[in-house]
């Protein structure tokens, strides 16, 4: 017979006491990591920033370098590639045409992808997981391959030569993630709120714009950063659809830049430095407003 000393001995251990042993094992995992010496971890990180900024180290000496010198310290400061590229080369236009197509494909990315990812997002019609399927695939499908189609497409259209054919390009190869983020932020929302909006006499769009669209600031900030900085930078579509000088982009002004026999590395470098400039200050501005959008997007979707 067994008594109820040895019933208590031999019973298990209750289940609401084994979480207690995993987390009192974690404060030394913890102390295990600061045991690490700091030169583990420094070393790789400084090995990465060489490997990162000493290319542009490179472009910055090159940009303020006077012609003819060799020194490794831009020393002293000259001003006369910058000078150079922007009123003989024509970068000021260059600039500005830019301006126009990032913040033009921005705009119209953006519009567009948050009608369609709330479409996604608050509805449910049939084919739906295969049409999210095809906006994944389409982003495999390399823009080389549409030019053809599209040039003879903007050439029916008496588009070729003009601005608005590289706005619409742009923001026809960036809407399929741009809907696919933005209905992530949108199901990261609360459909009760809309509901209580409704019942206080809103409609569907007056909701929307009262309810959900402040919420999603920090996703639509993300969503038009990156569609600006890709139009930005993208040299294809700039190539292919505008043949006038006067209506090129930053990237092709770039290009041309560099001859057939040889290359003005100080007039190069300067262009990549403005060239640079706007994406850098762009990131400098929204990077807390950028790292909460993606982190919201990455819940659900």
């Amino acid at each position: 017979m067994i008594t109820k000393e040895a019933e208590t001995t031999a019973a298990p251990t209750p289940a609401a006491h084994r979480p207690v042993a995993r987390r009192a094992a974690r404060p030394s995992r913890r102390r295990a990591w600061d045991e690490v010496p700091r030169r583990h971890i420094y070393l790789p990180l400084g090995l990465y920033l060489v490997f990162t900024l000493v290319p542009f180290y490179w472009m910055l000496l090159f940009a303020f370098r006077p012609t003819g010198s060799s020194s490794l310290v831009p020393w002293p400061l000259t001003l006369e590639h910058f000078g150079k590229v922007w009123n003989e080369r024509s970068f000021a236009l260059f600039f500005k045409n830019s301006l126009i197509v990032g913040a033009l494909s921005m705009l119209l990315t953006t519009l567009v992808a948050l009608a369609g990812g709330y479409a996604l997002a608050r509805f449910d019609f049939r084919f739906k997981r295969g049409f999210m399927l095809i906006l994944l695939c389409s982003q495999f499908i390399p823009g080389a391959l549409m030019l053809v189609p599209l040039f003879q497409i903007f050439a029916d259209l008496r588009m070729i030569n003009s601005l608005g054919s590289v706005i619409i390009a742009e923001a026809v190869f960036q809407l399929p993630l741009s809907m696919i983020l933005i209905s992530g932020f949108i199901k990261n929302v609360p459909y009760s709120l809309e509901e209580a909006a409704w019942v206080d006499g809103c409609g569907r769009l007056r909701a929307f714009c009262a309810v959900v669209l402040p919420l999603l600031r920090p996703g639509l900030i993300a969503v038009g950063s990156f569609a600006f900085v890709h139009s930005w930078n993208h040299f294809l579509f700039a190539l292919m659809f505008l043949s006038d000088q006067s209506k090129q982009t930053i990237p092709v002004g770039l290009a041309t830049l560099m001859g057939a026999d040889s290359v003005d590395l100080g007039a190069l470098a300067a262009g990549g430095v403005i060239a640079a400039l706007p994406v850098v200050l762009v990131f400098a501005f929204i990077q807390r407003w950028l790292v909460t959008g993606f982190s919201a997007g990455a819940v659900k979707g």
